[in-house]
């Protein structure tokens, strides 16, 4: 059965429309709660339970308690998180041994976006099966259990994440004497990112630190960092630290202002490994990752392999090639040896570390590996049938990659979402990529609207 209700990255949509209503969200608990309470913890039998956290974003409170209502009504208990980041969520849930544990949140999006995110008992996303079993469980007509399921709030569940991050890094570890400005988004991390930072030694400016439930990713955060290069200019600060909105992502500022993305952070990390720990395995990035950041792998030997855009697609050629190491350049990025999902706070000591055991500021170590000019056009088309595989479009993207060779790429990628071909060229010189970009995307226009 095709899922109808899930994407990749769980359940999102604007507030009111579509499947974001209260109503979907109080059935979605009752499958939910018929589906994964069924399932054995990570303790084995028991009494069942279920996590739920949620971001910063007003509609939160609502979802929360449609959500709590039709997993109680399934005889579920519910551990209530309040707001804490996604992979605080999917830690805690292998912490309190629950059948499940479940995100409100719509990431970087804004806040009258929202949405909804599983994790099973291991803290790793759902298997395409039990998504599938929770769609055929909506269709189920709500009944009431005879045992009916009891809410409970965590009140330590703040504490125990900050603990959990503080020990993702090696005994002894100090921030003494780094001056870094935090942005938080306004969102999940707001209450956990400045004390881990500072209980470290670090001397931290927090700033989109005050939500509102309205201003969660609101010119700030990872999507935004403009606020934060100012403000690092303005402190003087060593560099700065960008979350999204759950607190999966994370971006760099460096002490001159300069963007850092998850290319070049995972660029750091993987040296870092190869260096001073056992070595680095192999790095997995998506087929928008820069090619720069793939040289500068292969001139290490690192090895380094692409999936699909999308943390699911990154963890599963991890775990397939026995690696643990792997993200996006969005900063998105996954230390499978630190914990099971993209974490920012987790991912940013990694960094941090790494600086630390070189000796090196992030301009040096970002310093060796060359990232190479991006460009990319949306374009959108009446259909997308067959365009791809079009005679004129392959022609023109032949000749383009015989024109880079081995300076650079060409990839033309569909959008999941919207009737619109993604096509990006990368490479050496920044008027030839674009050059380059615009001449596919003309004849990719062409052959999709007429």
């Amino acid at each position: 059965m095709a899922r109808k209700y899930f994407g990749t990255d769980g359940i999102r949509g604007r507030v009111g429309e579509g499947v974001i209503t209260p109503d979907f969200m109080l059935r979605l608990g009752y499958a939910a709660g018929t589906v994964l309470g069924s399932m054995p913890g990570r303790a084995g039998a028991g009494r069942r339970s279920i996590l739920i956290g949620k971001d910063t974003r007003v509609s939160g409170y609502m979802f929360e308690a449609a959500l709590e209502a039709g997993l109680i009504n399934a005889g579920v208990d519910v551990g209530l998180l309040g707001p804490m980041p996604t992979p605080a969520i999917a830690y805690l849930t292998r912490t309190f041994h629950a059948q499940a544990g479940i995100v409100i949140s719509a990431s970087h999006n804004p806040y009258c976006d929202n949405g909804i995110k599983f994790f099973s008992a291991d803290g790793s996303k759902l298997p395409d099966k039990i998504e599938r079993d929770i769609e055929a469980a909506l269709e189920i007509p709500m009944t009431t259990a005879k045992n009916l399921g009891k809410a409970w709030r965590i009140d330590d569940a703040a504490a125990r994440y900050i603990e959990f991050c503080k020990a993702s890094t090696p005994w002894g570890f100090s921030l003494d004497g780094k001056r870094i400005v935090l942005d938080c988004a306004n969102g999940a991390t707001y209450h956990i990112a400045p004390k881990v930072f500072r209980e470290l030694g670090a001397e931290v400016t927090a700033i989109g630190a005050s939500p509102d439930g309205l201003n969660i990713n609101l010119e700030c955060g990872s999507t935004k960092p403009d606020h934060l290069r100012e403000e690092v200019l303005k402190q003087g600060a060593d560099l700065g630290i960008a979350f999204d909105g759950d607190g999966d992502r994370v971006l760099f500022v460096d002490g001159s202002g300069a963007l850092v993305d998850g290319d070049q952070l995972l660029f750091i990390v993987a040296l870092h490994r190869q260096q001073y720990l056992s070595g680095c395995d192999g790095v997995v990035g998506t087929l928008m990752s820069n090619y720069g950041f793939e040289l500068a792998l292969r001139e290490r030997g690192i090895p380094f392999e692409r999936a699909r855009v999308g943390d699911r697609y990154v963890l599963e050629k991890m775990q397939a090639n026995g690696w643990t190491l792997g993200g996006e350049s969005s900063g998105h990025i996954i230390c499978a040896d630190a914990t099971t999902t993209g974490d920012g706070i987790v991912s940013a000591l990694q960094v941090l570390r790494a600086l630390s055991d070189f000796g090196e500021s992030l301009q040096q170590l970002t310093a060796r590996v060359s990232m190479m000019p991006q460009h990319m056009i949306n374009v959108r088309l009446a259909h997308r049938d067959g365009v791809l595989d079009h005679a004129d479009v392959r022609t023109e993207v032949d000749a383009a990659e015989a024109q880079l060779g081995e300076r650079g790429r060409v990839l033309l990628r569909p959008s999941g979402t919207e009737p619109l071909i993604r096509v990006m060229v990368e490479g050496v010189e920044t008027a030839e990529v674009q050059q380059l970009a615009a001449r596919i995307a003309a004849v990719v226009e062409r052959v999709g609207n007429s």
